[in-house]
């Protein structure tokens, strides 16, 4: 069992029906997805010419940003705001932005191929954790 898990299951607020492994399983790939973009942002940086990366460093450090938020508001409780659902698919948004435009370098850099699926794969856990909402 994840720590993210063991934390979910453990705090005491009520999860309101919600599934906890979906949450679980979200709050993981957003956290891998903010690490693995921030990684790709600074190794597209480091290739001999970053010119023509720069989109795709913009839409790494954003999916990042937008991807620990999401992570961050998902391991509290309660929805004051009524944004999480907003917030998921945002997040959703993000990482097929990242992912297609990573794609679109994978054959040459590789790490622009890791970023792609890392990305894809936290999008279809955003999509997952949304539909729970309903």
């Amino acid at each position: 069992m994840t720590n993210a898990l063991r934390m979910v299951r453990t705090h005491p607020a009520d999860l309101g029906g919600l599934d906890p492994e979906a949450i679980a399983a979200c709050l993981e790939e957003c956290v891998s997805c903010a690490q693995t973009c921030t990684a790709c942002a600074d190794a597209c940086l480091s290739e001999p010419d970053p010119g023509p990366m720069v989109r795709c460093i913009k839409l790494d450090q954003d999916c990042a940003a937008v991807c620990a938020a999401t992570a961050q508001v998902l391991s509290r409780r309660g929805d004051p705001a009524g944004i999480v659902s907003e917030l998921l698919a945002l997040c959703e948004k993000a990482c097929r932005a990242c992912a297609e435009e990573c794609e679109k370098h994978a054959r040459h850099h590789e790490h622009c191929a890791v970023c792609a699926e890392a990305c894809r794969s936290c999008a279809d856990a955003c999509r997952q954790l949304r539909q729970h909402l309903g």
